[in-house]
């Protein structure tokens, strides 16, 4: 390890030493790699790529299995934010997996209406639906396979049914009073002969699987024209034909009790579904101690994580010694700075200036790093001064927000590599369009009623996503990807993740497996926007001598349970080896890498 903290690519790929225990193995392959966070979408994605399609194929592949697969934390309706390294080309692109919000959608309608804050349940918080738009947008622009390849892994796991297992057998259970009470459509799929399904049972899903079977219809009409031709049939069908037709129907004829304490129907209109494709964008990028680190834009909270690093490439964490209170102290330090920018200056690009050359800058780091205090906990949200006048938020002290998201990676022989974010659409959130099998999303929660705000609702603006993948390269070759769910969490987890693999030179399992943290100080993303200064979530693992100086220095512990934060999934591609290493958490049961 250098004086400065930096590292070399061979210390990097160290292997783990003799003795050292993790949770599981590192997969390890020379043809390709997969991960994920359920081990049949792991599968699927692998069957994809022995079967010659490239990394873009199984992760889409994946991306529906998921959406079968994990109902709980994303569904067709949900987002799906993606980044992608094209070998070819020797660049990355990112693809804008978030819908935006519908064209009736203003503040002053929800001034109207009474609502001070939008609802995080319910069909008013619904923005367009994304998912789908991003998997075709991306198998087209970058994909080698037809819809037909990649979605029917999917369509049998709806039809034929997947061993329920016990996080979503749980979760379903902790949602049945609602289903049964306020959404029959969600009842009739969820709790099949009135009851949870036993942890084991097959686990059908009969609407969804008919839903997936008629884009497959719509791709075949017009495969005679050509594999994009096809692609795009299957879009039409679902954002401008009779499948966009139900999802408006039902939005727009149903009201239901949301957490406004009202009653209401969506805002969606056939307009709204009829003009929206996902769009291939350019990512955000920063320099780590050599390495080039990729997010997608301020539409997402992605630039606090290359805050983050801008910040901390100042100090020698390693001497610091890991998880040590004063290495702690500072990572949390200096999320408190990166997210208090994310609440003053992030939205959608489209509609809202933001300084990405000014946040981004190493000079704007080095002004921003004489803030943080070595030994006391800051309790103030401190934005810095780029040139844009965008006020504060206000504050409150609730956090509801549970994690509801999953993640994939995807690496293939010819060193793509693609890191996707799939979530909303949840079923804890709102009900089941009757007939399709699956809810929308309701992440127009994220947005403010306040217009001065960077983040302000405006019809067709895309909502601040919390979803955030990150993709490395070396030396512009692929490198790694990762990512995890969480919300707020998110660019807090991985970045421990990844420093533990840079800075600590960690085995990547055990990079995973590492207790962690993650403040909550600032805003949350979510309904109802609440914050707790200087709260600090950390898992009980790091010590109690390492708690207790936490506590000194200021921060308001909170320990939670071991193995509860964070389920980060991850692959690092070595070009100069042509080997592979995959890793998943143990956290949340499901998730695993695979490769050959």
């Amino acid at each position: 390890m250098a004086a400065d903290g930096r590292n070399d690519i061979l210390s990097v790929l160290a292997p783990p030493r003799p003795g050292d225990f993790t949770t599981r193995p590192v997969v390890m392959g020379t043809n390709g790699m997969v991960a994920s966070g359920h081990y049949l979408a792991s599968r699927i994605g692998l069957h994809v790529l022995e079967n010659g399609g490239n990394a873009v194929d199984a992760a889409a592949a994946m991306g529906f299995a998921l959406s079968v697969l994990e109902p709980h934390l994303y569904g067709i309706g949900g987002e799906a934010p993606l980044l992608i390294y094209l070998a070819d080309e020797h660049r990355v692109v990112s693809v804008s997996g978030q819908g935006p919000a519908p064209g009736k959608a203003t503040i002053d309608w929800f001034n109207a209406s009474g609502i001070k804050i939008i609802p995080g349940d319910g069909l008013l918080a619904a923005t367009v639906p994304d998912a789908l738009s991003t998997w075709i947008t991306a198998l087209m622009h970058f994909g080698t396979m037809r819809l037909t390849d990649v979605l029917g892994p999917a369509i049998e796991l709806a039809e034929r049914g997947f061993p329920m297992y016990g996080v979503l057998h749980f979760a379903i259970q902790k949602n049945a009073e609602r289903f049964q009470e306020e959404w029959p459509t969600s009842e009739d799929i969820y709790l099949p002969n009135g009851r949870v399904p036993n942890y084991g049972e097959p686990f059908i899903q009969s609407d969804l699987a008919n839903l997936f079977k008629k884009l497959l219809e719509a791709e075949h009409r017009a495969s005679s024209q050509g594999r994009r031709e096809g692609l795009s049939a299957a879009h039409d069908l679902f954002y401008k034909g009779v499948i966009a037709e139900q999802i408006v129907k039902f939005s727009q004829e149903n009201s239901f009790p949301d957490s406004s304490g009202g009653r209401y129907s969506g805002l969606l209109s056939l307009q709204d579904m009829s003009r929206y494709s996902a769009r291939v964008e350019e990512p955000v990028s920063t320099t780590y101690r050599g390495f080039e680190v990729y997010k997608c834009g301020p539409w997402t909270q992605g630039p606090v994580f290359l805050q983050q690093l801008n910040l901390l490439e100042g100090y020698n964490l390693a001497s610091m010694g890991h998880n040590s209170p004063e290495y702690i102290h500072l990572l949390v330090e200096a999320s408190k700075l990166a997210f208090a920018d994310r609440e003053k200056y992030y939205g959608d690009p489209d509609f809202v200036h933001v300084p990405l050359h000014v946040l981004l800058s190493k000079e704007y780091a080095a002004e921003r790093r004489k803030l943080i205090a070595g030994d006391r906990a800051s309790m103030e949200l401190r934005p810095g001064n780029a040139p844009c006048g965008t006020p504060e938020v206000r504050k409150g002290n609730q956090r509801v927000y549970t994690g509801d998201t999953t993640h994939l990676d995807a690496v293939d022989r010819w060193g793509n590599m693609v890191a996707a974010t799939p979530s909303g659409g949840w079923f804890a959130s709102s009900p089941v369009i009757k007939g399709l099998g699956f809810p929308l999303g309701t992440r127009l929660q994220i947005f403010h009623l306040d217009p001065t705000h960077a983040n302000a609702l405006q019809p067709g603006k895309r909502p601040r996503t919390t979803l955030t993948p990150s993709l490395v390269l070396k030396e512009n070759k692929p490198f790694m990807v990762f990512g995890t769910p969480g919300g707020d969490q998110q660019d807090q987890w991985t970045l421990q993740f990844f420093l533990n693999c840079i800075d600590f030179s960690m085995n990547m399992q055990s990079a995973v497996d590492a207790p962690n943290f993650h403040s909550t100080h600032f805003p949350s993303s979510f309904y109802p926007h609440g914050a707790q200064p200087g709260g600090l979530m950390i898992e009980g693992r790091v010590g109690e001598a390492v708690l207790c100086a936490l506590r000194e220095k200021g921060h308001q512990v909170q320990v939670v349970a071991e193995w509860s934060n964070g389920r980060v999934v991850g692959i690092r591609f070595d070009m100069q080896s042509g080997v592979f290493s995959g890793v998943a958490s143990p956290r949340m049961e499901t998730g695993y890498a695979m490769g050959w």
